[in-house]
């Protein structure tokens, strides 16, 4: 532990500079503008500026993704509350009770819980990215190639089946990210694969094109494409005090705790996210409130509960991201280009190899809590005034700011023309209900699970027992096969 606390010490010195400061302050204020906007997620959020950061330093560029991801999840809630219109699946229970209680001129209250919760969330995650970290990464070290390879197959059926309803389609969309990923020059061979005579594709497709295509333009064509009220939506205004009352603290002190204890563990596993911690924790707080009868009408522990089940699940997500290099949410997905960016592979090695860069990162993650939560509740009518921009001038906006990203990356009217068609087909994806994380998942492990199965083929002299022989590749890969039948069987049973 002390030395975990010596290397979190080096973390706050790099964080603690005048410059980081910076970028982690701009971080959580535009995560927190960007996502408070109506129908926008981390996700898209991150992936929107992503080229916005393609010259800033390697440690600067990830102390600011690090504050847009716990901003933007904290700006999805005043959404979900004054407007009743989630950005993305998670804060779907916030929606639910929060409006309700906003309705009840309440909405300064659900407000406060929401933004305390999440700071309390917040801070428990991260202190649980501090202390996991180093034994996830003392255990992945222990790896072979074939035990890699397993684990990223593991990865591979776990994202694509619960990311989407459907373990077909998710699939579906991680072979088209592989096929994505293998497009350029093959680094054992040194041959060109699927490059189709394009010279620009010889050195493969850059994946911030990818996933601004997928989940800034694909995204915003969607949301552009729906059908809209001749009327604008209702922003419920603030009335009441955000200070909360001794009563609100009493009922949501606890919740915000147990919350915590579900959403980071969940969080963690590859399979997780954060819609089951949330819904469990409103479930779990409606069973043991004093006031069961408000649930359905503005109860604060739905509030308060979920929330911090939402924002704690969101640093646990870090962890097998850091230590294993493996995204199991779309955000973390995006947030993977954007190491991948700096030619910064995440995993095992990293926290060896770039000690600083990690610990800097986890260190600005307690400064963006504390930064978030000064600056969330006093500047709630700025975020009330967002929520107000008409729409077509918001999806104008952000594929402007597409547009000129990806180009100001390369200079390449290719990459260009890629964007739109990528964005084409995500708006496709969208409408026919095919999930689009697992294409940047494809796209991001593919080759590096191809390099893997390559390394352990060439260790065993192609034996293909090595991945039945070896217990941990055996056991990932059970795992593996567990995760694509055991549903299958469960809706057998139930139709039976």
């Amino acid at each position: 532990m002390s030395e975990t606390l010596g290397y979190l010490a080096q973390g706050f010195a790099v964080a603690l500079t005048p410059t980081n400061l910076m970028w982690c302050f701009i971080g959580v204020f535009v995560g927190t503008a960007v996502g408070v906007l109506p129908g926008i997620g981390p996700a898209l959020t991150i992936a929107l500026l992503l080229p916005l950061t393609y010259k800033v330093d390697a440690t600067a560029a990830l102390i600011l993704f690090a504050g847009i991801y716990y901003g933007a999840m904290y700006g999805g809630s005043t959404t979900s509350i004054l407007l009743n219109t989630p950005g993305e699946s998670a804060t779907i229970v916030t929606a639910m009770e929060g409006n309700q209680m906003a309705k009840r001129g309440r909405a300064g209250a659900a407000l406060a819980t929401a933004a305390i919760g999440s700071f309390v969330a917040g801070t428990i995650g991260t202190i649980g990215i501090t202390f996991l970290a180093e034994p996830v990464v003392n255990l992945a070290l222990r790896f072979g190639p074939a035990d890699y390879f397993s684990l990223m197959l593991l990865a591979f059926v776990t994202v694509s089946a619960v990311l989407g309803n459907s373990a077909v389609r998710g699939l579906t969309s991680l072979a088209v990210g592989i096929f994505l990923g293998l497009i350029g020059i093959d680094l054992q061979t040194g041959q060109p694969r699927f490059w189709f005579g394009i010279t620009e594709l010889s050195d493969g497709i850059n994946v911030i094109v990818v996933a601004v295509g997928l989940f800034a333009v694909g995204e915003t064509l969607y949301l552009a494409a729906q059908k809209k009220s001749d009327a604008p939506p209702e922003v419920l205004e603030v009335k009441d005090s955000i200070m909360m009352s001794r009563e609100d603290w009493a009922r949501s002190w606890k919740p915000w705790l147990r919350g915590s204890a579900l959403g980071f563990p969940i969080g963690a596993m590859p399979a997780g996210g954060a819609e089951i911690p949330t819904f469990l924790s409103y479930y779990i707080e409606k069973k043991l409130s004093p006031k069961p009868e408000e649930f359905g009408k503005g109860a604060i522990e739905g509030v308060a509960g979920p929330e911090a089940a939402n924002n704690a699940s969101a640093a646990g997500v870090l962890v097998p991201m850091l230590a294993l290099g493996l995204p199991t949410s779309a955000t973390a997905a995006i947030m993977l280009s954007a190491f991948q960016s700096y030619q910064i592979t995440p995993g095992p090695l990293l926290l060896q190899q770039q000690a600083s860069l990690v610990w800097g990162l986890i260190a600005s993650l307690y400064i963006g809590n504390v930064m978030l939560l000064v600056l969330n509740l006093p500047l709630i009518a700025l975020w009330v005034r967002m929520l107000k921009i008409p729409q077509p001038l918001l999806y104008g906006g952000i594929l402007m700011f597409a547009t000129i990203g990806t180009y100001g990356i390369s200079q390449s009217y290719v990459d260009l023309i890629l964007l739109y068609l990528i964005g084409g087909m995500g708006l496709l994806m969208r409408r026919f209900d095919f999930p689009t994380a697992p294409v940047i998942i494809g796209m991001i492990l593919g080759p590096l699970a191809e390099q893997n199965f390559r390394q352990a083929m060439t260790i065993s002299q192609g034996d293909m027992t090595v991945f039945l022989t070896r217990p941990l590749s055996a056991s990932l890969l059970a795992l593996g096969v567990l995760a694509l039948v055991a549903p299958m069987l469960v809706r057998l049973r139930r139709s039976a």
